[in-house]
């Protein structure tokens, strides 16, 4: 409990009649000093107490707003199933009960069937709630744009050319398909070897149109309980929906596309349940407006048939090993910023990294410099590419994962 500071003596002044005029000037000088000061200290103090009291007033409104929630009884959950002359009729989340409720008219116009509402003991409704929304869906949209461009991307100029006429220009240029009188592509498969580019190129588009991104891994839709995974999926096409213009993007889409098999574990059940969702969601009956769907995945071979039709993925845009060219100029890309020796010959490299993907060319530019910086040095020399070189191929021929600094 604090204390109320103690209060400054109060000045005194006692003139001596015997002193002369300038002592008495000197004394009511010393005095007016006294007094200022204590007049200083007795604001500062007052200061600090209307501070005191404004914390304390606040603190007394939060108590008692506090206490009359605790004595407010609780609200429940309920849907609005149809709404009828006057009256709404409820579905009482948990145990089904389905009530007949007056609505004042201003409330009655607020509703729509399928709202979630809060109700009272009465089955009055007090509250019109939000649309319902796993926060982990909200999660996966990207709110800031890739820092990755086409122009980041070696070796896959057909690639890019299908997935921006696949992707960006039905959400840029919709008018070139209706002028055709065609229907955009809705869906791209992105398959190939680890490290290609498959990511960089959903990034990039993501980059070049303003629609709003949503990024998930095909293993976040793996969940425990019966019917989780279903309802993120549908989630998340719920969210695109309220925002579109949308991209969303599913990474290592053969955790859950799968081929489907007679196992009665209830592990592969759920997964099933889950790609029947979203088969449901990439090609039901709803339209789905302004939302492209792309999918990468390293194992084409295992995925399901009924994913793979026309409708759902309309392109599967295969993203090979660069070849010779290729290498190159991803090798010009990740060396861009770095000081080459002028012996080193870009093209020379190239042929001696046959098989290396995209990845593996990054991580071999990045291990050049370390050995660089190594040698306390700033410029690259060939045989810090050919150190580089034994050191990952040692890495990837032992199995090991590739280092990035």
């Amino acid at each position: 409990m604090s204390h109320s500071p103690s209060l400054p003596d109060r000045p005194t002044l006692n003139l001596d009649p015997d002193m002369s005029i300038e002592e008495q000037l000197e004394a009511l000088r010393d005095h007016f000093l006294d007094v200022s000061r204590v007049h200083d200290e007795l604001t500062a103090q007052l200061e600090t107490a209307r501070n005191r009291q404004s914390e304390l007033r606040n603190e007394v409104t939060d108590l008692q707003e506090e206490n009359e929630a605790l004595k407010t009884s609780s609200l429940y959950l309920a849907t609005v199933e149809e709404l009828t002359d006057d009256q709404v009729l409820l579905k009482q989340h948990g145990n089904n009960q389905e009530v007949l409720t007056d609505v004042s008219p201003r409330l009655y116009e607020r509703l729509e069937a399928g709202d979630r509402v809060a109700i009272n003991d009465s089955f009055a409704i007090q509250t019109v709630l939000d649309g319902e929304t796993d926060a982990r869906a909200q999660a996966m949209e990207i709110s800031e744009k890739p820092a990755v461009d086409y122009e980041d991307i070696g070796g896959l100029e057909s690639q890019i050319q299908e997935v921006r006429e696949a992707v960006e220009d039905p959400l840029t240029a919709p008018e070139k398909f209706s002028e055709v009188g065609i229907d955009p592509p809705t869906g791209v498969l992105l398959h190939g070897p680890p490290g290609t580019g498959k990511t960089m190129l959903a990034k990039a588009v993501a980059n070049r149109t303003d629609a709003t991104f949503i990024k998930m891994a095909g293993s976040e839709l793996v969940q425990k309980f019966i019917g989780e995974g279903a309802r993120l999926v549908r989630d998340l096409f719920e969210m695109a929906e309220e925002r579109e213009p949308a991209i969303i993007f599913i990474d290592e889409i053969d955790a859950i596309a799968s081929k489907r098999t007679e196992s009665k574990t209830s592990g592969d059940a759920e997964v099933q349940r889950t790609m029947m969702q979203l088969l449901s969601e990439m090609d039901g009956f709803d339209q789905r407006g302004d939302i492209s769907i792309i999918a990468a995945t390293n194992r084409f071979d295992m995925l399901d048939r009924a994913i793979l039709r026309p409708g759902r993925f309309d392109r599967l845009i295969e993203v090979p090993e660069p070849d010779v060219e290729g290498r190159k100029q991803i090798l010009r890309i990740h060396t861009h910023g770095m000081q080459l020796s002028p012996d080193i010959d870009l093209g020379a490299i190239a042929d001696d990294t046959e098989g290396f993907s995209g990845a593996e060319l990054e991580s071999l530019a990045t291990e050049s410099g370390m050995f660089a910086i190594r040698d306390g040095r700033t410029e690259i020399r060939r045989e810090d590419f050919d150190d580089a070189l034994q050191k990952v191929s040692e890495s990837d021929s032992a199995g090991m994962p590739i280092a990035f600094y």
